[in-house]
């Protein structure tokens, strides 16, 4: 078993554990007296590896989350409360007051992202101002969705005034690879439509999320939104057999999202906004360039150690490229650097999870059982807290890391000599996110982008596949997604199409007129947001 040195900089010392024992509801910051749930890194600071103890949260109980929901459902008061009732500039003005606060915690958000979870230095900033500018964006594309509804319209008699208003209240789950960035792209445009929130973090990367929980609490009304900490099925479950949530948003799997689903007695009218797992697969045709390709599957697969939605999770390389390619492509995996994610040019760093080394090498086992091999020289080396990635060749459809999502650093490749093996394989699928195509031929291209945009909702073309930008839409097929998320597209996920109307006669007219006149209503409104 390897192990590396460990180089604590100064810098990105935690001074002392983190013991946050408050937890947000009804807009006040309560303490926590019972259960403390201990985190731990699987990052070492000390030369002798073990896991270092980063401080507790609390591990809140079911009368906790009751207290949780029904704080929210009194804040949205059936469509009356304050929030959902408040006029578009006010809202705005609390997100911005938000952001503010937010910004000034940069520092030691990044620092909590890395030791929680991992994420090297470059990404862990990345994160924190991705989500920053995915706040900003969002307050001046809602800007621009009022100023388009601040007008009426008149068809076959009828004066109609259309806007988008709220759906009620949301129970927020996200993920522990983007504690922040994918949480807030829930929590965001959910609260700015008027929604109130139930916001669950994730079980990695929830230290982070304590620096915040003063700015929610001074920025929005109370109520509007709640933090709760605590495990899933003892907090999320028993909101859900209320029958009271009204929008399950979740970045997740999809094992999870049913079993929470299945718990809500009237599940017809539980709106879902899904951000699922996926098998992204890359095909890489005979006319590809091998460099760029090459590079382009390192950072689809490996980013982040592959513990992202949105990696590339299995290679097909066509039968005419495919020694050289795998050739390059192992020599490019074994050059990597791995370290902890503040060391410079770190690329590989330790993964959060205890048990996900030796889920991988589950894997590998399988593989290697039936006919598989490791074809890279480090593929497979055992560290404390890592695993070398594999990369595994050839790759059957009856192996594990074929048919699973193995959200960590292990590579499956496929050759082929048909086209119709990746679009087979992609078909009969449970998982429709994005694929990366690539190649240079127009004549193969075209054809296979046209058949590919029907299995997939992103196509990226000698590229690898991703999220951003965040303008972008952000979605999938069959089990990979339900609702679109984007700046442009989560504010409609999260709201719904609502409008007043009156037949165009001289009295109707009259009331309306006076109704924008004592401008005393934030639905009927003529107003220009600049």
């Amino acid at each position: 078993m390897m192990s590396t040195k460990i180089q604590l900089p100064q810098k990105f010392k935690l001074n002392q554990p983190i013991e946050s024992n408050r937890y947000l509801i009804n807009g006040e910051l309560l303490s926590w007296k019972g259960k403390m749930a201990k985190v731990y890194s699987s990052i070492s600071s000390t030369d002798s590896y073990q896991p270092t103890y980063l401080g507790s949260v609390p591990e809140l109980e079911e009368q906790q989350a009751n207290d949780s929901l029904e704080a929210a459902l009194e804040a949205y008061d059936q469509g009356k409360g304050k929030w959902p009732t408040m006029r578009v500039k006010e809202r705005i003005a609390c997100m911005q007051k938000f952001v503010k606060l937010m910004e000034a915690k940069r520092e030691l958000t990044v620092k909590l992202i890395m030791w929680e979870i991992g994420k090297n230095l470059p990404d862990a900033e990345k994160e924190f101002d991705r989500t920053v500018q995915y706040i900003y964006d969002t307050i001046e594309d809602y800007k621009n969705l009022d100023r388009d509804a601040a007008k009426f319209e008149k068809n076959e008699g009828v004066v109609a005034h259309i806007r988008r208003g709220p759906l009620g209240v949301v129970l927020c789950l996200g993920p522990y690879n983007y504690p922040l960035n994918e949480t807030f792209a829930l929590l965001i445009p959910a609260l700015i439509m008027g929604n109130t929130a139930v916001f669950k973090p994730a079980k990695f990367g929830v230290l982070l999320i304590t620096p915040l929980l003063e700015a929610f609490q001074e920025s929005f009304p109370k109520g509007v939104v709640n933090i709760v900490f605590g495990r899933g099925r003892v907090l999320a479950s028993p909101m859900m057999k209320t029958g009271k949530v009204d929008v399950l948003a979740l970045i997740g799997n999809s094992k999870s999202a049913n079993a929470l689903i299945d718990q809500h007695p009237k599940s017809n009218r539980l709106r879902l906004i899904l951000g699922l797992e996926a098998k992204n697969p890359a095909i890489i045709l005979p006319h590809a360039d091998l460099d760029l390709a090459v590079k382009e599957c390192i950072a689809g697969s490996l980013s982040f150690n592959g513990q992202r939605c949105t990696a590339l999770k299995i290679i097909y390389v066509h039968e005419a490229i495919r020694t050289a390619f795998l050739e390059k492509f192992t020599a490019a995996v074994d050059a990597l650097k791995f370290g902890n994610p503040w060391d410079e040019g770190a690329f590989l760093t330790p993964l959060p999870e205890p048990n996900k080394p030796q889920y991988i090498q589950e894997l590998i086992d399988d593989a290697l059982a039936k006919g598989g091999k490791i074809i890279n020289k480090k593929g497979g080396r055992l560290m404390d807290n890592y695993i070398w990635p594999p990369v595994l060749y050839p790759v059957t459809k009856d192996m594990r890391i074929y048919e699973e999502e193995q959200f960590g650093p292990a590579i499956p490749i496929r050759s082929f000599t048909d086209i119709n093996t990746p679009l087979n394989d992609m078909a009969d699928s449970n998982y429709g996110q994005q694929v990366s195509l690539f190649g240079k031929d127009i004549k193969e291209l075209s054809p296979l982008i046209d058949a590919l945009a029907n299995l997939v909702c992103r196509v990226n073309l000698n590229s690898s596949c991703q999220r951003g930008p965040d303008v972008y839409p952000f979605t999938g097929r069959k089990d990979s997604a339900k609702a679109t998320l984007s700046v442009h597209d989560a504010l409609r996920s999260f709201s719904i199409r609502t409008f007043v109307a009156l037949k165009d006669n001289e009295e109707n007219l009259s009331i309306l007129e006076e109704i924008l006149k004592a401008n005393n209503s934030s639905f009927i409104s003529t107003d220009y947001i600049l």
